[in-house]
């Protein structure tokens, strides 16, 4: 299992993936899920990834293969005019990739099956954020849903929900993710560090920039101690619950 979220800021993009990958107790690793594409000065693009590893693998390589081969019957994702056109280039690889691997089974239910999130931005037009489904569909991010969460979901969506907004800066966006995840990673063995961030600033049209925490990292660590503290405190100062009432 994976977690991997998205927020569409005001001011860009910030993404934050876990790395680790199981197959039972005894097959544990680490692979990144999130990949970027890109032409300085035109266009930024990002990708995180979430289900079937040998699936989301082989959908990167081949939308890094297009980059290079310029198949004119499918504008690579460096060529599409829009981030919608792109959208539509990952949808299409990612559905024919699973119909490829799962032939006869239904393609949401096959194990097959990844989930993506697309992010960038294409000069001319504005930063775009995208939810992929295992079908070959999608959805654009709303107002009313600013961000977009895939693989391991429930335990890191309160925090979201209740803490996001849209004009927060990136530094609050970081700690706010990290919150989210360290629910997630407490609560399932599956999800864990290092965990990779990707930030792209609106209208820059260079490559995001990078970081990678390990789960040894002291802010990671102080985030975890400080917010269970917080929330223990924050339990006990509300007023007591009483049966009489």
């Amino acid at each position: 299992m994976s977690y991997c979220v998205a927020l569409k800021l005001s001011h860009g993009l910030v993404f934050m993936s876990d790395t680790l990958t199981n197959a039972g107790l005894d097959n544990v690793s680490r692979y990144p899920k999130t990949f970027s594409w890109g032409i300085d000065g035109e266009r930024q693009i990002l990708l995180a990834t979430a289900g079937n590893l040998a699936t989301s693998q082989a959908v990167v390589s081949i939308l890094s293969e297009q980059t290079r081969t310029r198949d004119k019957q499918l504008p690579s994702i460096l060529e599409a005019p829009t981030m919608f056109q792109v959208a539509r280039t990952v949808s299409e690889t990612l559905a024919e990739v699973i119909n490829t691997s799962a032939r006869g089974q239904q393609r949401a239910e096959s194990t097959f099956s990844s989930t993506f999130i697309l992010g960038g931005q294409i000069k001319g037009g504005g930063v775009r954020l995208y939810l992929i489904y295992p079908e070959g569909n999608f959805i654009e991010v709303s107002e009313e849903n600013p961000f977009f969460q895939i693989g391991e979901t429930k335990y890191g969506r309160p925090i979201l929900v209740r803490a996001f907004e849209q004009d927060m800066s990136f530094e609050d966006a970081i700690k706010l993710l990290m919150v989210s995840f360290d629910s997630t990673i407490k609560a399932n063995l599956s999800v864990g560090p290092p965990l990779d961030i990707n930030i792209y600033q609106s209208d820059s049209y260079v490559p995001p920039k990078s970081l990678q925490i390990k789960a040894d990292n002291p802010y990671l660590q102080m985030v975890s101690r400080e917010w269970g503290e917080a929330l223990k405190e924050s339990l006990y100062s509300l007023p007591r619950f009483s049966f009489d009432e």
